[in-house]
């Protein structure tokens, strides 16, 4: 698995450098019939941008992967072959990858992400909603020191999460 995965990398890497901009990952996504937007693949290596750079490494990569794997294994176990998942569904698939949110913050995703606005997502979709998800946890886990599940947070704090949330 590894080693098709440093093909691809290597393939989408066209300067050589040992690492991807977003527009090379988008470009890469969209081969395999993803349309995921450029702030959604900006937002997906400041997931994984362990070093900072801006950029991924392949290692972020790999990380990337594994995350994106269990995205759409988790969409493809409720699509139910129809290419798409309801509302219920994507509820039972954002279990799946691990996120569980109450009702208000779910179906103020839903209205956010569900691009057609009729209650369903496509792989695309669900991906830059786990995405956003994904990178809310990961800020929220930051201020969250103690590991309680709650933070306080001042206006400038407030202001830096809003920002780094965004897509």
């Amino acid at each position: 698995m590894e080693n098709t995965l440093r093909e691809w990398f290597e393939c989408v890497d066209s300067n050589k450098n040992g690492s991807i901009t977003a527009a090379q990952l988008k470009k890469a996504l969209a081969v395999g019939n993803l349309d995921i937007p450029l702030s959604v693949v900006q937002q997906m290596i400041r997931m994984y941008d362990f070093d900072k750079n801006g950029k991924m490494s392949f290692g972020e990569f790999v990380a990337l992967n594994k995350f994106l794997v269990r995205v759409q294994d988790a969409f493809s176990a409720l699509e139910k072959g129809h290419g798409f998942l309801t509302l219920d569904d994507a509820y039972g698939a954002l279990l799946k990858v691990g996120f569980s949110l109450d009702s208000p913050a779910f179906y103020t995703l839903c209205e956010s992400f569900d691009q057609s606005k009729v209650g369903r997502f496509r792989l695309d979709d669900f991906i830059s909603l786990c995405s956003f998800v994904q990178s809310a946890r990961n800020l929220f886990n930051s201020f969250d020191t103690s590991k309680q599940g709650r933070v306080m947070l001042d206006f400038n704090q407030f202001v830096y999460c809003t920002a780094n949330c965004r897509i």
